[in-house]
């Protein structure tokens, strides 16, 4: 990894020396109808270049990110997507340049796809809610086709098929798009499976939509071209992504254009002429039929605004916190940097100057060391900063700092902890071996091997010193996957490893109290715990007495307590003179500790008389206070147990998030991390002050991305799910030809796209880059909670239906179908305007609808508190879902019961349970709806709960009930409703479902995404990306679930025609079954 980060450093550098003059990384370029001149997007903004290529000239300039242009058919217009307000809509603006004019305003993101034939309206698509009479699941996964006005005005419903990159013909009487069927990242590459991309045709006026691509991979981004043909983009050859060209009318009929290979054509578009003009590598390309792709060369000269470092402030965004020995100072992780402030005062110092990510901070117990794991250099590696000036006693204050490296191998190192001693320090290698440094000798040796530990995520599993240093309690999972036990062991490396409880509920967040004498931990043995396995659950701290005498005082009840202090307080009254007794303090050595692990199932006690949701705790030098972060309300607040007594209360109110704990050394002091801050509470009185940090530093984000781009690329090498198809890619090559386009990205949208295309390499589920691009003044559009009739083209607002649970469902409310909305808060809504900006940031506000019957011709007002779009999102699903319930319930006469379970987790599981057991609690059958269904990890619950088998019958007084043992399991006939949407955990319950023939699986083929994933939240925290990390097996364990597609017992498609206007295929088919069998 050094030798390549070396390589990478070299293609960055070469880059950058002719970045300004050799543009990359450009971004969906569109060629104007004459073919003269291409449109394209770079660093933002976008630019116009003459179709052979030379200097390139922005025709917007913003802060804002622009991109995906698009020409009018008469090439005076450019209609292009912007978050100037927060969220993408469309702006259309002359093609010369000049200023654009918003044509779309509500909060969805909208995307300009394409002109209509006159050119007098802009095709675009966006998530809003579908029709009153779709029946298809209701997601922001599938985006409207709308309309609107080149002048402005009214978005008008085209299709809410789910249509993506639609173009028309040139008659304007058809739509081709391609389609979108479940989740999986656009950019993922090489995979054949049923959630692919296929291209569509849509007949404006007959309402029926045809396929016309038939590869089982990729087909995307189509344009009409001539004679009943279609340009698209394809997988189809085992490649790369290219461009072809197809038949309408027949699918077998497939002509190749392109042979790029190791990277996918992108971004396509074309002349009035079929000039084609796409992108490969980085690079726009154009291609006449039947001559060769002729790369354009663009040249960009711009003022480098985007590669000047900016101020950034440290309060806020802590991430992770250590105090100093004397509890003088903090040393905390903000953004990826080190820094150390004054607990008393405001001085901050920056500890680390490095794009490179430093974390897992820890203090010499002399407090002049500060060690942290860092990734420099492509490798992480324990490193050192000390205070060079004697004078100088605090890090805050210091002038000169010295940073080396400690422990740097070609293992990687993590989480060092300094021995009490300050002589060694523990660490772990390679995530999951457990290690000593001895600081002297320069040598490591091996606590607990590889093959104990399986780290999930970096950092999460953890260990302490014992107070005298002769033990380490460390995590220890023995080699399984699920539940950890603590593990003591001597730090020498020699003796047996003790276990000193062994649950089956598992140990963690192990810790030493009352000089090493005590063990504590956290369990969930006494808690309540979700109805599902990996549910939330709660917990309490319990701790263990390696001392019988220590054991026996702290079992003294109060009384017994204060007797036994009493009489030895007055034992050392009566004792020697106070000087001799310090004298001979001082001279007699410590009595050493040696801990009793005999019989220690017999001194466990339970320190907190609540179970709750705890996310750190501490407890003070002679265990008599437990301290502990605990949610038993809203948020979580800083709690204390005398354990002694059981007395329990609130130490101090903070609502906030999980947070750790740290007290100081006199035990006056409770250090807690909140909500990116770090607070200091009195451990008597409970008062709350914040522990200022006063600082900004400078941020250069493009040294940030490289390092993260770096990171991303070696951490799929560290953890992908399976080395041996790692090595099947070149996965250094691509490393490298990926980081040339590094220096032509100045914001997240691009760098998501980049890292996507990188890990798209895997073809691997769980994949790609995210970015979260949150702004608190962003447009927000309120939701009345209504369907609309959106091909209305009148004055007005056409209800087509009030939503169940909406703003307008309440006694007082004459709202019904058919009604007009005509004005909000007074204002006339016309067909000249984008009603949504009557309705910007008015979610919880109450307001005045006015309202027209157009039936019986009455008007009338009503107020009513819009909600939020999530929250419509919400009776959005419930109203699919009772939807879907009332079809099965009239299909089958009542016999057939419906639960859909929404995700893989406890919420959804006590959700189908209530369902179940409840409402279908007398069916003869029932329909597992996992549709839709992203993943969680839930398949152990649901397969148990569907698999019972009736054992035991029940007869009060001789009356044989209804009811049969099992009676929390489902025992009668079911199958389960799947399709392409199905993901992850929601492809393996479908699978062992099926292992095991527990009933029919229906619908359409699920791909195969079993695997577990860690998506991994960067410095930069709006951006985060995944790894596959963990692979699923059947059993039979030939292959696994990754990229093994599973099939359905009875295959049936969701057409279009019948979803759209009220006919589920799908669920009718499961109906059709389970009538088969319960006759």
């Amino acid at each position: 990894m050094r030798k390549l980060l070396l390589v990478l450093t070299m293609c960055y550098a070469a880059t950058t020396s002719y970045a300004q003059e050799n543009a990359l990384w450009l971004r969906y370029p569109a060629i104007s109808p004459d073919g003269k001149t291409i449109a394209f997007g770079y660093k933002g903004d976008i630019y116009r270049v003459d179709a052979n290529g030379g200097v390139a000239i922005p025709i917007t300039i913003h802060e804002a990110h622009d991109m995906m242009p698009v020409w009018s058919h008469d090439g005076k217009y450019i209609a292009f997507a912007s978050d100037r307000y927060g969220n993408f809509d469309v702006f259309v603006m002359p093609a010369t340049g000049g200023t654009p004019t918003r044509l779309t305003y509500n909060s969805a993101a909208d995307i300009p796809y394409d002109f209509t034939p006159d050119n007098k309206q802009v095709l675009f698509g966006s998530s809003r809610n579908a029709p009153a009479s779709n029946v298809r699941f209701s997601s922001g996964l599938f985006d409207n086709l709308y309309n609107v006005p080149v002048s402005g005005g009214r978005s008008i419903l085209v299709s809410a098929a789910g249509a993506e990159s639609a173009h028309y013909n040139g008659k304007g009487t058809q739509i081709v798009f391609q389609d979108i069927k479940g989740y999986e990242d656009p950019w993922r590459k090489h995979h054949t499976s049923s959630v692919t991309r296929d291209i569509w045709v849509y007949d404006i006026a007959a309402k029926t939509y045809k396929q016309v691509s038939g590869y089982e991979g990729e087909d995307r981004e189509p344009l009409f071209a001539d004679n009943d043909q279609v340009f698209y983009l394809s997988e189809k050859g085992w490649i790369s992504q290219n461009l072809f060209k197809g038949s309408l009318t027949d699918k077998t009929k497939l002509q190749q254009l392109t042979r790029f290979e190791k990277h996918p054509v992108r971004h396509l578009s074309k002349s009035d002429d079929n000039q084609l003009c796409f992108t490969w590598n980085g690079e726009i390309y154009t291609l006449k039929e039947g001559q060769q792709p002729k790369k354009v060369p663009v040249q960009i000269f711009n003022d480098g605004r985007s590669s000047v470092a900016k101020p950034l402030p440290i309060s806020g965004n802590v991430t992770e916190f250590a105090m100093s020995p004397n509890g003088k100072e903090m040393a905390f992780v903000a953004r990826g940097e080190i820094f150390v402030t004054s607990v008393e005062g405001n001085m901050t110092k920056r500890i680390t100057n490095t794009p490179q990510q430093e974390r897992s901070v820890a203090w010499a117990p002399d407090g002049k060391h500060i060690v942290y794991a860092a990734e420099r250099k492509g490798n992480w590696d324990i490193y050192q900063t000390s205070i060079v000036r004697s004078e100088e006693p605090y890090f805050f204050a210091s002038t000169i700092l010295k940073d080396e490296p400690l422990i740097a191998t070609e293992a990687e190192e993590f989480q060092p902890l300094f021995s009490p001693d300050g002589k060694e320090i523990a660490y772990t290698e390679d995530r999951n071996v457990l290690r000593v440094y001895n600081i002297a000798s320069k040598k490591s040796r091996t606590l607990l091997p590889a093959g104990r530990n399986f780290s999930y995520s970096d950092g999460d599993w953890q260990f302490a010193w014992s107070p005298d240093g002769k033990w380490i309690v460390t995590d220890d999972h023995q080699g399984y996957f699920n539940v950890s036990n603590a593990a003591i062991i001597a730090a020498d490396g020699k003796g047996q490893t003790i276990y000193p409880v062994m649950s089956g509920f598992g140990e963690n967040s192990n810790k030493w109290a009352a000089d090493g004498k005590v063990m504590t931990w956290l369990s969930d043995r006494n808690g309540r715990r979700g109805l599902a396995r990996q549910g939330a659950t709660e917990v309490d701290i319990f701790g263990v007495f390696f001392d019988q005498e220590a054991y026996d005082r702290y079992k003294l009840s109060k009384d017994e307590f204060n007797l036994l202090k009493e009489k030895e307080d007055n034992a050392k009254k009566s004792g020697k003179d106070s000087a001799t007794a310090k004298k001979d303090t001082a001279a007699a050595p410590k009595k050493p500790f040696n801990p009793n692990f005999d019989n220690l199932d017999s001194r466990i006690i339970r320190m907190t008389i609540n179970s709750a949701s705890i996310s750190d705790y501490v407890l003070n030098s002679d265990a008599s206070k437990v301290y502990y972060m605990a949610a038993f309300e809203k948020g979580y607040d800083l709690w204390v147990t005398e354990p002694r007594t059981g007395e329990t209360k609130i130490l101090a109110k903070l609502g906030g998030s999980p947070g750790s704990i740290e007290l100081s050394k006199d035990g006056n002091t409770v250090f807690v991390s909140n909500r990116g801050s770090v607070v200091k509470v009195d451990a008597t009185s409970g008062k709350i002050t914040p522990v200022a940090i006063s600082t900004e530093f400078l941020l250069d984000q493009e040294a940030e991305r490289r390092y993260i781009y770096e990171h991303a690329w070696k951490q799929v090498e560290d953890k992908f799910y399976d080395p041996a198809e790692l090595k099947k890619i070149d996965w250094e090559a691509y490393a490298k030809n990926y980081a040339r386009f590094l220096p032509h990205i100045s914001n997240n949208y691009d760098f998501q796209e980049l890292l996507s295309e990188l890990l798209g390499e895997l073809n691997a589920s769980h994949t790609g880059g995210r970015y979260y691009a949150g702004r608190a003044d962003g447009d927000n559009t309120a939701a009345l909670g209504l369907l609309y009739d959106e091909t209305y083209t009148g004055n007005g607002l056409k209800v087509d239906e009030v939503i169940a649970g909406g703003p307008f469902d309440k006694a007082g409310s004459k709202l019904k179908k058919g009604n007009i909305i005509e004005r909000i808060d007074g204002e006339e809504i016309t067909a000249q305007q984008d009603w949504a900006i009557l309705l910007n940031r008015k979610t919880g506000n109450n307001i005045l609808v006015s309202i027209y019957d157009p039936a019986t011709q009455k008007r009338w007002d009503e107020s009513v508190k819009p909600i939020s779009g999530n929250d419509e999102g919400n009776l959005m699903y419930k109203r699919w879902v009772t939807n879907m319930r009332n079809m099965v319930d009239k299909l089958s006469g009542g016999k057939v019961g419906y639960v859909h379970v929404q995700s893989m987790n406890d919420a959804s599981f006590r959700s189908a349970y209530d369902e179940v057991m409840g409402k279908n609690r007398e069916k003869q059958a029932l329909i597992v709806d996992t549709r839709f269904n992203g993943g969680g990890w839930l398949h152990d619950d649901l397969y148990n709960f569907l698999s019972g088998k009736a054992y035991m019958n029940f007869a009060p007084q001789s009356h044989r009930t209804k009811a049969w043992e099992p009676q929390t399991r489902w025992t009668r006939p079911s199958c389960v409703l799947m399709s392409e949407s199905n993901y992850s955990d929601a492809h393996i319950f479908p699978f062992i479902y099926k292992q095991d023939n527990l009933g029919k699986l229906i619908g359409m083929p699920v791909p195969g995404t079993g695997t577990a994933v860690w998506w991994e939240r960067q410095i930069d925290p709006t951006l985060v990306f995944g790894i596959p990390m963990v692979a699923t097996f059947g059993r039979t364990g030939d292959h696994p679930l990754e990229n093994t597609q599973l099939e359905p017992d009875i295959r049936v498609p969701l057409r279009y025609e019948n979803a759209l206007t009220g006919k589920d295929d799908q669920l009718e088919a499961a109906v059709t079954e389970m009538l088969k069998e319960i006759k």
